[in-house]
């Protein structure tokens, strides 16, 4: 009997609704190649970022997140875009490229975050763990499920990428570009070939995005989104004519986009640096930097317009920042095997553009003013080691190429073999990350006691991060002690200081940028420099820079409260001024 209201109408008949069958889920042989699912590529980005905040935890706890100056003038330069005397796009300066500034200008802005670093530490985390899902991604092209695994387990546990990944520091976010950029290419290839027109169509678009996403992250990303371009614009060539006629936008799109970053950085230096090469040829790039720090004549560097030393220099450090000890020579010929594996695979030739790194940084370490020195080679320093990063993932993805090449040759003759083997590789992976930690030294010193000599390759910390705590060794004690005096001078007190080479004592200090009159602020500073004491309360020149000129041109009203002097930052010195009116 039919159900009624109250009213004693009858009630509708209830409409059935057809649901949707649940979308079944592919199954896969684990032992066969394809494209990375969504279900795999989930896991590695959670762990990822546990990976990710233990790695800023160890950091923040020990105070490692502002080694680097480098670090420290990436994060004075996204704060100095909101506080400065004169803020906008115009303080984004003109060398380093805007991106990485531009990602970490939302958190800088908190005073505590900008202080203690962290404030740069979150775009590295997320670019840490993309990186990560980039490389399984990418390994799926050529290996199956575990090697995947295993090539990013050895990415991911590197721990100079752990510690770049607390940090301000820019590789983190090129190797995420650099990786996903080869994924992206190498599906657009597949899609032109196969004829599938809305991925080719998206895949051309996203890569464009990321050539001018890596165009404004590091210079070497000009080159690879270059030489990306031009793979994609062949394969679009030889595709088919429908195809060609259905993604003709999309090349168009993809092109501009890829050309677009350099031609606003030329027009940005064009307009606010006067010079649009002002990157290549002004007064803080590679060329005047090096001209500056050379002493005057002495030798040239060895690697100095000599390719065949640079390739060395290079190559060694890519592999010390890889693997622990000597193991790297293994490494890097794994790698050389691997990529000819990958060469004879026709779709697989574009993943051999992760090896543009090389070179890219032979050329520059010869003739582009760029030095790099490393303690396993003459003469023992420390400085740019951490550019070897830059070839990690060709590292990680070719040996594993061939790693997984052997297995496959083992498993034709044995299960527990192959098995085996990568049990062992697996292992060797864990055991080369705690090498690379210096454990094995520190355990062996416990043992034998602290008097006891032990090879020093057995305790040494990773590369990357060994070099930056000895830089920090005097920078850091300098920049302290200049902290302390700008706090000493008063609540809302005005100094002249020049914050291109030491901008941790502002940062230390906690004072806002809008109060400086520096170099970077020309308006303000130019006008200053005529009558530096009636500018600024407190002046601090150092040895040589804009403001030691000043107050050596215009002495007078300044008085001297402290000479502070450090080995290898030169001597500070601090006035006082007598006649300060507050003129801005």
């Amino acid at each position: 009997m039919p159900r009624k209201t109250l009213s004693g109408q009858p009630l509708p008949t209830p409409r059935t609704v057809a649901r949707r069958p649940m979308p079944k889920r592919v199954q896969h042989d684990p032992n066969t190649v394809y494209p990375a699912t969504r279900q795999e590529i989930m896991p590695i980005a959670l762990a990822s970022v546990i990976l990710a905040f233990l790695a800023l935890l160890v950091s923040a706890s020990r105070g490692w997140m502002l080694l680097y100056g480098d670090a420290v003038a990436h994060l004075g330069i996204a704060r100095r875009i909101l506080d400065a005397r004169y803020p906008g796009l115009a303080q984004l300066g003109g060398v380093w490229l805007p991106l990485p500034h531009l990602l970490i200008l939302p958190f800088v802005q908190r005073m505590d975050w900008w202080q203690n670093g962290i404030a740069g530490a979150w775009p590295s985390l997320a670019a840490y763990v993309m990186g990560n899902a980039g490389c399984y991604a990418l390994a799926r092209k050529l290996v199956t499920p575990t090697w995947a695994f295993a090539a990013t387990a050895f990415f991911a546990l590197n721990p100079n990428l752990l510690y770049l990944s607390s940090t301000a520091m820019t590789e983190p976010l090129f190797l995420a570009l650099l990786l996903w950029s080869i994924v992206v290419a190498y599906e657009a290839i597949e899609a032109l070939g196969a004829n599938r027109i809305g991925t080719a169509k998206t895949r051309m678009l996203l890569s464009g995005l990321l050539t001018m996403a890596m165009v404004f992250t590091r210079y070497d990303g000009w080159v690879l989104g270059a030489a990306i371009w031009l793979a994609l614009t062949l394969a679009w060539w030889r595709s088919s004519d429908a195809t060609k006629q259905a993604t003709r936008t999309s090349l168009l799109v993809m092109t501009v986009l890829s050309a677009l970053g350099p031609a606003l950085w030329f027009t940005y230096n064009a307009i606010y640096q006067h010079d649009w090469l002002d990157f290549m040829r002004g007064p803080y790039s590679a060329k005047a930097i090096e001209e500056k720090t050379t002493p005057a004549g002495s030798a040239p560097r060895r690697g100095m317009h000599h390719p065949g030393w640079a390739l060395i220099y290079f190559t060694r450090a890519a592999q010390v920042d890889a693997v622990a000890y000597e193991l790297g020579f293994g490494v890097m010929f794994a790698a050389l095997v691997g990529a000819w594996m990958a060469w004879k695979q026709r779709l697989s030739r574009v993943v051999l553009l992760l090896w543009l790194p090389l070179p890219f940084y032979v050329y520059s370490i010869a003739w582009g003013h760029v030095p790099m020195f490393i303690p396993q080679l003459y003469p023992g320093s420390y400085y740019n080691s951490r550019y070897g990063m830059e070839l990690l993932p060709a590292l990680t993805i070719f040996t594993v190429v061939l790693l997984a090449a052997v297995e496959r040759w083992l498993r034709a003759r044995s299960k527990k073999q192959a098995d085996l083997f990568f049990f062992v590789v697996l292992v060797c992976i864990v055991v080369n990350v705690i090498a690379m930690m210096g454990t094995f030294g520190t355990m062996l010193q416990r043992i034998r006691g602290e008097n006891a000599k032990i090879p020093k390759w057995l305790t040494a910390t990773p590369l990357v991060f060994e070099e930056g705590v000895m830089n920090s060794i005097t920078r850091i004690p300098f920049e302290t002690t200049l902290a302390k005096e700008m706090r000493d001078a008063g609540p809302g007190a005005t100094i002249m200081f020049n914050t291109n080479d030491h901008m941790g004592a502002v940062q230390d200090a906690g004072i806002p940028l809008r109060r400086l009159v520096s170099p970077l602020d020309s308006q303000s500073f130019d006008l200053a420099s005529q009558q530096p004491a009636r500018y600024a309360q407190l002046v601090i020149a150092i040895d040589g820079d804009p403001v030691a000129k000043a107050v050596a041109a215009h002495p007078e009203g300044l008085s001297e409260l402290e000479v502070i002097c450090n080995s290898g930052q030169g001597c500070a010195r601090v006035y006082r001024s007598t006649m300060f009116g507050g003129t801005r």
